[in-house]
């Protein structure tokens, strides 16, 4: 497949180039310019132009237009990011980049880490919808010099957006399989409706927003229903000071069919309810100072029925409580920007299965971007950290970038993370998987290096990397009848290409197409693995990684008002077969409102993604959208 997949962009993204030197300057472009996007880390901000590490961005355009009901559906398009669905509308989902593990990939909203102590699993349980978001931001290579802990194989940043005017909007929606359930005779659907209000004062602004969506599922035991809050608030203190507020809630219930311990858990059933805070103050202590303390708290509960008819018998009840206190500080100087960053975390778990347990992490970011010489552009720092539990640990990194010819631009990063052992992955009790306090965390080694081209309507990028991961964790076992149990068993070296390339075409308002987009992805990954218990006859994950990816979307737009997308997504994993999947989206804008139809699934192929769950067929979904 990567034989043809790879002459095809290179082909595109010639005549992309030769299109865009060609075509001439005037045409007002009305989509949004990803070039002007900057990239939100805590300390040193960049626009994503100048940006010398792979990072993949789905804009606001982009939300937009796919045909996505879910922050995970979103990511499904993304190349090099493995979505492993459970259930539909992203119930339940799990993220890895580039070939690890759910576990080892970070989730952050606005900077702030989300991502839960006691499994990977919740760590996509979001008070937020998408039409809540601006932009995503998904970096990818070990970014533990950026972002501290658990970002061994990269971080996902959601951006909400910021309020810049007032008024209400609502997005209704209903979809089917139109396929009928064995068992009560009733079609299998699903419904959503979401609504936010913005409030655009002088000194302040305003984000209120909530959802409930629900559904019967797409076969036995998946029906869901998840409701979610989310308000966010900035308001001005004096000329240059602000205060940031955000907290949200979400209750997330669904049909556990065969999620975790199939074929017996046929009658699970889970609920997870997440809750979100946080507050920063943004101080501009002098000219060269930027000061932004900032306190966030988060608080999971995950209820799981084992056999939800008897939920006295194997029911298990975890909750996580984790506070995390920041300071984090720019200064602009003559001779460069530098970053300092300190941070306080503990994370506190109680639970039936795995006990009371509680760890802490403190840690301390230094960062250093200047410009040697003109068009050059380094970043270099380190994360030192310390836990409760595992004592000191040090993880530098280092980036840099080259504009050689116009927007002609070299790169290459180093980087190092680690990644915590879960408090499953330490203590669970269970009769098919036993924990293993002895585990040591994951640390990882990665390198990268790549070429990019970015115009307003072009933006091309060809890298290679090498990531070696020391301690792998996974679970395993010697006979097939054993229980699961994790150990540090493996070093995984994993070497990976990515190839994209997107473009945007504009023509006049009397053409009668106003906008295309084109934009295709391709990712290779070549794991290997070096074992270092004999035993492991069995594993669970480690061959579980994808191996080929691409992804092709295909965006038009006519008279400013019907819009058209096209997208079909390619895996191929280690250890399953091959499939493709296509989408559509057709809608109609008016002034004030817009009418769209999904369909999802296009040609109902038949695939799995996480464990032994058949991902649903074709599905489609009629919707409209106002705002005022």
């Amino acid at each position: 497949m990567y034989k043809i997949i790879i002459p095809v962009i290179l082909f595109a993204a010639s005549t992309a180039v030769h299109a865009q030197q060609q075509k001439e300057n005037g045409v007002k472009d009305t989509t949004s310019n990803l070039n002007e996007v900057i990239i939100k880390e805590n300390r040193i901000q960049l626009p994503f132009t100048k940006q010398n590490r792979n990072i993949w961005i789905i804009d606001k355009e982009k939300i937009r237009s796919l045909p996505a009901r879910s922050v995970s559906e979103l990511l499904s398009y993304v190349s090099g990011v493995d979505v492993r669905q459970r259930g539909p509308g992203g119930s339940q989902a799990d993220i890895s980049i580039d070939g690890g593990t759910f576990d080892q990939s970070l989730v952050l909203i606005n900077g702030i880490k989300v991502s839960d102590p006691q499994t990977g699993h919740n760590m996509m349980n979001l008070p937020i919808g998408i039409d809540d978001i601006d932009h995503i931001e998904v970096l990818r290579g070990s970014a533990s010099r950026i972002y501290g802990i658990n970002a061994l194989t990269g971080a996902i940043n959601i951006v909400t957006r910021n309020v810049q005017t007032t008024g209400v909007s609502a997005n209704l929606f209903s979809g089917s399989s139109f396929k009928k359930s064995e068992v009560t005779g009733s079609t299998y659907a699903n419904y959503g409706i979401r609504a936010s209000g913005t409030l655009a004062l002088n000194r302040s602004s305003h984000l209120l927003s909530a959802s409930q969506e629900a559904g019967n599922g797409y076969r036995y035991n998946t029906a869901f229903n998840n409701q979610k809050i989310y308000y966010q608030g900035k308001l001005a203190v004096g000329k240059t000071d602000a205060f940031d507020i955000s907290a949200g809630y979400t209750h997330n219930n669904f049909g556990a069919n065969s999620y975790y311990a199939a074929p017996g858990d046929k009658e699970s059933e889970e609920t997870v309810k997440t809750a979100l805070a946080s507050v920063a103050y943004t101080a501009k202590i002098s000219e060269v100072w930027t000061l932004i303390p900032r306190l966030s708290y988060r608080n999971n509960v995950d209820d799981y029925l084992y056999v939800k008819q008897t939920p006295d018998k194997f029911h298990n009840l975890h909750e996580t409580n984790i506070f995390n206190a920041e300071l984090n500080n720019t200064f602009d100087t003559k001779i460069g920007v530098f970053g300092l960053g300190l941070e306080a975390r503990t994370e506190k778990i109680n639970s039936t299965n795995l006990g009371k347990r509680d760890r802490s992490n403190t840690g301390i970011f230094g960062e250093y971007k200047f410009e040697p010489v003109e068009r050059l552009l380094i970043n270099a720092g380190a994360y030192a950290n310390h836990n409760s539990d595992y004592g000191w640990q040090v993880f530098p990194g280092l980036d840099a970038g080259y504009n050689f010819y116009g927007n002609w631009r070299l790169f290459t990063n180093l980087g190092t993370g680690q990644r915590l052992p879960t408090y499953t992955d330490l203590y669970y009790k269970g009769p098919t998987n036993i924990g293993n306090d002895q585990l040591q965390p994951e640390k990882s080694k990665y390198a990268e290096g790549g070429l990019k081209f970015n115009t307003t309507k072009l933006a091309l990028n060809a890298s290679y990397f090498v990531r070696t991961i020391d301690h792998f964790i996974d679970w395993v076992k010697t006979n097939q009848t054993d229980p699961w149990q994790p150990q540090n068993f493996s070093k995984v070296t994993t070497r990976g290409i990515t190839l994209s390339a997107d473009y945007t075409l504009t023509t006049s308002a009397a053409s009668a197409l106003t906008t295309a987009r084109i934009g295709t992805s391709y990712t290779n990954l070549d794991p290997s693995f070096k074992t270092t218990i004999a035993s492991a006859n069995f594993s669970r994950y480690a061959l579980e990684s994808l191996r080929n990816q691409w992804s092709g979307i295909l965006y038009s737009e006519f008279y400013n008002r019907v819009s058209l997308t096209v997208t079909a997504r390619y895996n191929e994993r280690i250890n399953y077969k091959k499939y493709t999947v296509m989408d559509v989206r057709l809608a109609l804008k008016q002034k004030h409102y817009s009418i769209y139809a999904d369909g999802a699934n296009l040609f109902n192929v038949t695939y799995i993604e996480a464990g032994a769950v058949p991902m649903p067929g074709s599905w489609f979904t009629i919707g409209v959208k106002t705002n005022i």
